[in-house]
């Protein structure tokens, strides 16, 4: 037993001490040219989620709109379900006016924040770490524009055992990629697909937070952030359970619709079948953009998975 207690101890500290391996952050300067900035600002608040993950989302909205003041200010809890829980945090300048753009980067693509600890990857870092190194240059100065809002650190990620050993490992160098073309449709959406984190939501995992095999964007994941159990879409081209019978224009509608938000407050009933998906956010994407991500979604694997959206809609 005590072979085992001092093994057991030596495995720990080994994993708290050698992860996470990422490389120092670089001593990039980031310019924040109009242009870059017009680029973050359409990425962060349309594409990336930035500023709707690191928000206080009012659920009595459709889809859950940020609470204007609470942009950029964190706090918000996302459920892992029986793996724990994690909570944004702060982005505005009250909170990273410290961090160099160097760390801001190496926390939005590796994982790790200024103080070298790991970040759960409900931050998509494998997403952002993938994208091209402008778009991302371009976030980094749009989020140093927004508000300066003081909040209170959000309380430590909450991970069972051992997943909680398990993300220190998760983090680690990225490379990034290149923006294709919006010419070339297909690759170009692909690319704005990972932007958008479409397979988050849209990839059913386990309980350990790993995706399932073979199910790839076929939906089903259920999310209880709106206060009562929603299930992510099937999106993939199946004909009868998934997006094989919409035109590219019906995709690009569902989203446009909600462009000039109504502002209204859901009543009760129509709350049970609120979305976690920030719709309007998505909204703002261009035309071209949704266009795109519609092309390369039908270049998917079809997969039958009916999915029942709103289980405790009455």
């Amino acid at each position: 037993m005590v072979l085992l207690v001092a093994a057991a101890a030596c495995g720990y500290g080994y994993m708290m001490l050698a992860y996470p391996k990422v490389p120092p952050p670089s001593a990039v300067k980031v310019d924040a040219s109009p242009e870059r900035l017009a680029r973050g600002e359409y990425l962060a608040n349309h594409v990336n989620g930035c500023t709707t993950c690191h928000s206080q989302r009012d659920w009595t909205k459709f889809s859950g709109p940020a609470k204007p003041d609470t942009i950029g200010a964190g706090g918000q809890e996302f459920s892992l379900g029986p793996a724990g829980v994690v909570y944004s945090k702060n982005i505005t300048p009250a909170a990273i006016g410290s961090w160099t753009d160097g760390e801001l980067l190496r926390a939005m693509t590796q994982g790790v924040a200024k103080d070298g600890s790991p970040l759960f990857p409900v931050m998509p870092f494998p997403h952002f770490g993938s994208m091209s190194e402008d778009d991302m240059h371009a976030v980094v100065a749009y989020i140093r524009t927004l508000k300066a809002i003081e909040s209170p650190a959000p309380p430590k990620p909450k991970l069972s055992f051992p997943l909680n050993l398990i993300a220190r490992t998760i983090p680690g160098p990225n490379t990034y990629g290149a923006r294709p073309s919006p010419d070339d449709k297909v690759a170009y959406g692909k690319y704005m697909t990972n932007a958008a984190l479409c397979s988050e939501c849209h990839t059913p995992i386990d309980d350990q937070g790993t995706p399932i095999p073979g199910m790839d964007f076929a939906g089903g994941s259920e999310i209880v952030e709106t206060g009562y159990r929603v299930r992510s879409a099937n999106i993939t081209p199946d004909a009868n359970t998934g997006i094989g019978s919409w035109t590219e224009q019906q995709f690009i509608d569902k989203f446009k619709a909600f462009e000039t938000a109504t502002n209204a407050t859901l009543a009760d009933h129509e709350r049970a079948q609120n979305t976690p998906m920030p719709m309007t956010m998505y909204a703002g994407m261009t035309r071209e953009d949704l266009a795109a991500i519609f092309a390369y979604l039908r270049t998917l694997k079809p997969v039958t998975n009916r999915v029942e959206k709103f289980p405790d809609a009455k």
